[in-house]
């Protein structure tokens, strides 16, 4: 929004998680990528797994991923960007089910710490799928990819009823698996009622830096 200070121009490697689904993750990763792109900065956008992409010439491409790679300042190569490609826009170990394969943590894992001893850089942004607590099979979850990489978690919260009570307890949650919880983004989309009181209220409650975009 045009009244909200910028985003601030981040250095390391972060964590990018959603108190839900369809909240703006890609949309805030993207901002915070042309931030630092246009502070001079090699930066770059990963989505290890993605659920919900479409088939083209070159193979399945998820939209979102594609948008990361637009933001970035280092090009890579689309594998790279997004590992793990699933077709159906559903929950990832549904989706994996389906196409009888299974995702783990180890491989996740893998293909981050692939791409960022390749592509060392000032910026890098690891975005999850859906909201904090998403099954990568019946034993892990995505969530576990941050602890396993030791990063710090950046929370994005989609302005919108019940928002309160999904940040708090994705907050929480990030904190009780012992990450290091950096802060939150509020990201103000589409119309919402007492929409400040609501802001205030988050301020209040939760740890770490606080932005609205």
């Amino acid at each position: 929004m045009s009244d909200r200070p910028p985003l601030p121009v981040l250095k390391g490697v972060f964590f990018i998680t959603g108190t839900d689904t369809e909240v703006g993750k890609t949309w805030v990763s993207c901002r915070l990528l042309e931030r630092a792109r246009d502070a001079g900065l090699r930066c770059y956008g990963l989505k290890p797994v993605a659920a919900g992409c479409e088939r083209t010439d070159q193979g399945l491409r998820n939209e979102d991923a594609v948008n990361l790679m637009a933001a970035s300042s280092v090009a890579l190569p689309y594998e790279v960007v997004n590992p793990v490609t699933l077709e159906a826009a559903i929950a990832p170990h549904i989706a994996a089910q389906q196409e009888n394969r299974r995702i783990t943590l180890a491989q996740l894992a893998g293909y981050v710490r692939g791409a960022l001893n390749s592509h060392p850089a000032d910026l890098v942004l690891v975005e999850g799928a859906g909201g904090w607590r998403v099954p990568l099979n019946d034993r892990e979850m995505l969530s576990g990819l941050a602890l396993e990489l030791n990063l710090p978690v950046i929370q994005v919260v989609g302005m919108k009823l019940g928002c309160i009570n999904h940040a708090l307890l994705t907050a929480e949650a990030i904190q009780a698996d012992g990450l290091r919880y950096t802060g939150t983004v509020a990201n103000c989309f589409g119309d919402m009622d007492v929409r400040e009181e609501n802001l205030l209220t988050l301020r209040q409650h939760l740890p770490g830096a606080f932005t609205v975009v």
